[in-house]
């Protein structure tokens, strides 16, 4: 990437907008979250490789803001972005939320049989969420990993394979040229994901989102400590939260890659870190753990039964 991103925030007359960096290629749920909830025209957005390219891009400067998945309402919480949170991406805030409806589709490069299919591509994450389709309609065929839905469309259609195809978005197929095969594969019509908007040290104003500036605010953080090895440690943090009546609306445990036995507990919970009950159970959580991070203080996202519309610029 040539150009450094300007700060986010407000710009000066005939400015570039600032650029937002998105797990690519175009045509990825990341990329129709960053457009759905980002006031129109008022970002640009930027394709990267991987959750990891997006998130160091972030973190070295060269983008204002990052969008990256962190949770699926079927397959839980997406490790490769809680695992930057946590260690690599320090500096790295989380400072909006979206969520956005999900629905898979069986793509080709033309129009085929599914009975002739043998190979399924798509990111790790989707199979999960189209078990029920996958074991029925193609139990025959193995499935593989692609580093996005978009990705896996674009690999087929360029390929050209009668017995390959993807799991991706109609929108991918449209702009890679794929012919859709079957639609809405997932397993409930309700599928849903979290995406988090991210922001580096020193450029931590709120995005340009569509949100109600009147949503209820959120806290994310991590922590973890020697005393976990020790009966009713957890619970002495957790009741940090609980005597001053804050709800943990999440609660989750991950490795911390040292040894068997080893955990981080990322919590969401109700209220911004500055307000004066969060602050305090923060500062007591402190006083029982090695380590705690706040990840963010944002406006929670609210689920309305129906997918956001992006705005896009492409033609």
């Amino acid at each position: 990437m040539s150009e450094r991103a300007e700060p986010p925030g407000e710009r000066a007359a005939g400015q570039a907008p600032p650029l937002v960096g998105y797990l690519g290629p175009a045509g990825t749920f990341s990329e129709e979250a960053l457009l759905a909830s980002a006031q129109p025209q008022a970002v640009e957005p930027v394709a990267l490789a991987s959750i990891y390219d997006t998130v160091m891009a972030l973190r070295r400067g060269e983008i204002g803001w990052a969008v990256v998945p962190i949770e699926n309402s079927l397959e839980g919480s997406i490790n490769v972005t809680l695992d930057l949170l946590a260690d690599e991406a320090g500096g790295i805030e989380i400072v909006g939320e979206v969520l956005l409806r999900v629905s898979h589709a069986l793509i080709g490069a033309r129009a085929v049989d599914i009975k002739e299919i043998d190979t399924v591509l798509t990111h790790p994450q989707v199979p999960g969420q189209c078990t029920r389709f996958l074991r029925s309609e193609l139990a025959q065929a193995r499935v593989l990993p692609a580093s996005s839905t978009a990705e896996a469309v674009r690999m087929v259609v360029s390929e050209a394979r009668d017995g390959q195809a993807a799991i991706g978005t109609t929108l991918a197929a449209e702009i890679y040229g794929g012919t859709v095969l079957r639609e809405r594969i997932e397993d409930r019509a309700d599928n849903e994901t979290r995406f988090v908007w991210l922001a580096a040290d020193g450029a931590r104003r709120a995005p340009p989102l569509r949100n109600d500036e009147d949503a209820r605010w959120k806290t994310s953080v991590v922590f973890w400590g020697a005393g976990a090895e020790h009966p009713g440690w957890l619970v002495r943090c957790l009741d940090e939260f609980a005597r001053r009546e804050i709800n943990l609306t999440k609660i989750e445990s991950r490795p911390r890659r040292e040894r068997l036995g080893s955990y981080m507990f990322f919590a969401d919970l109700a209220g911004h870190a500055e307000e004066a009950p969060v602050a305090s159970a923060i500062a007591g959580l402190r006083g029982v753990c090695e380590q705690v991070r706040v990840l963010g203080s944002y406006r929670a996202a609210e689920s309305n039964g129906a997918a956001p519309t992006p705005t896009r610029a492409r033609t």
